[in-house]
């Protein structure tokens, strides 16, 4: 019988944290948005004060109850180092290895020898030995159930971060007392349509026709429906589907008015994109920049545009900085106190297929930006750059309280000194 597991890394961002800061190991911590915004990642602890999801910082921060919580600022580039690493141990006991998002993956434990309980334990505990990041795993025929699987692992602390839906009947057990909306692929606008239908638990999504669900659904429904019977079909994919389009977008730390700083903001996100793009092998062959005001602050005058341009594919720094910047030219309007800005990359290519016999080659070798990546990746992101992207930059996203990068940048690595 095929078997498919998730392993979910608790509260992903607050691990990371404790994991280079011991003292935080049962203490209350809160990781914001960008700019220190709300509350995007809480532990237990948080939880158990009354913190939400989303709760905006600058609202409960002085709140007298919350005193002894340690707040910190998105530290995405730690997250997705921490995540990789646990990635890796995870292909050191698995066949193959699907990542669903940052802290999620979808194991392959088809024919593994052994009891899968005892297995999945040795896995947790291996993760959590090298990585310092605790997870919940969960398991059955499909990826579907695997995923219920993992939340009722999380849910339910009896379970002790384990659980088994590989029986049938146990199945069903906990579909009777769960409701729809627990279900991978069930978002808020569908439930109410599906209430109207009468279906409000999992038994009875799994049990009505499916051509009741293809009404509601469509196909995906009915997909999800025999999934959820028993019958996979969501395959696992080793290697992720094509990107279409990226983006690099930020709310900016603090108003912009000046069309210099506007542009150095831009060439940053093009710098990043671009990063991206060779990271996954891409060119892009078509570049759209846009920039706003504060919707919410209309009595500074609102004003929102963007423009966009075909051209022939590239994933050069210095070009894309030049598309950007001419594209940012034809919409910048002076008198506005602009908030928010960003580049987009669409019509995405593996790298190095022109469009046509036309297109001229790029004017900057791919060596140097093979350069500039290779000596980032060594001591850290940006340390070297283009000089477009600007040197002070005021206008970054606030983090008032970032932690260090502990993995990713040279000269924040943890130092082991001996006595």
């Amino acid at each position: 019988m095929t078997v498919y597991g998730l392993i979910d890394c608790n509260s992903f961002y607050c691990s990371c944290q404790r994991a280079f800061e011991p003292r935080l190991k049962r203490m209350p911590v809160v990781v914001l948005s960008n700019n220190d915004g709300c509350a995007i990642a809480r532990t237990a602890e948080a939880k158990g004060l009354g913190i939400k999801m989303g709760d905006a910082w600058h609202l409960i921060r002085n709140e007298r109850k919350l005193s002894g919580v340690q707040w910190y600022s998105s530290n995405y580039p730690l997250y997705a180092d921490m995540s990789r690493r646990v990635y890796q141990v995870l292909l050191e006991h698995v066949p193959r290895v699907e990542p669903y998002s940052i802290d999620e993956m979808f194991l392959d434990l088809t024919g593994l020898p052994g009891d899968l309980a005892e297995r999945c334990e040795v896995i947790r505990g291996r993760v959590e030995q090298i990585t310092k990041i605790p997870t919940c795993v969960g398991w059955g025929p499909t990826k579907a159930i695997a995923k219920l699987a993992n939340y009722i692992a999380k849910d339910r602390p009896e379970m002790e971060g384990l659980c088994d839906l590989t029986d049938e009947r146990t199945r069903m057990r906990f579909y009777r007392n769960l409701p729809v909306s627990e279900v991978w692929g069930i978002g808020r606008r569908l439930v109410p349509r599906l209430h109207d239908a009468g279906i409000r638990t999992i038994a009875q999504f799994v049990e009505v026709e499916p051509a009741q669900i293809r009404k509601i659904m469509a196909i995906t429904g009915v997909r999800l429906q025999a999934e959820l019977r028993g019958e996979s079909c969501l395959q696992l994919s080793e290697v992720a589907e094509q990107r279409k389009g990226l983006a690099c977008t930020r709310s900016f730390g603090q108003p912009i008015a000046i069309y210099g700083d506007m542009r150095e903001a831009i060439a940053g996100f093009a710098v990043r994109a671009s990063e991206k793009l060779r990271a996954e092998g891409m060119d892009a062959g078509h570049v759209s920049v846009f920039i706003q005001t504060n919707p919410h602050k209309r009595q500074d005058g609102w004003y929102s545009n963007q423009a966009a341009i075909t051209c022939a594919p590239t994933n050069n720094t210095l070009t894309l900085i030049a598309t950007a910047t001419r594209l940012l030219r034809a919409i910048w309007r002076d008198g506005y106190r602009y908030t928010k800005g960003g580049v987009l990359l669409n019509d995405l290519a593996p790298a190095g297929q022109q469009a046509s016999l036309f297109d001229a080659p790029e004017a900057q070798s791919p060596a140097l930006m093979d350069a500039m990546d290779s000596i980032n990746r060594r001591f850290g992101r940006e340390a070297i750059k283009p000089l477009s992207t600007g040197v002070e930059r005021a206008w970054r996203p606030r983090q008032g309280m970032l932690s260090s990068r502990f993995t990713t940048e040279f000269g924040e690595v943890m130092e082991a000194r001996s006595f």
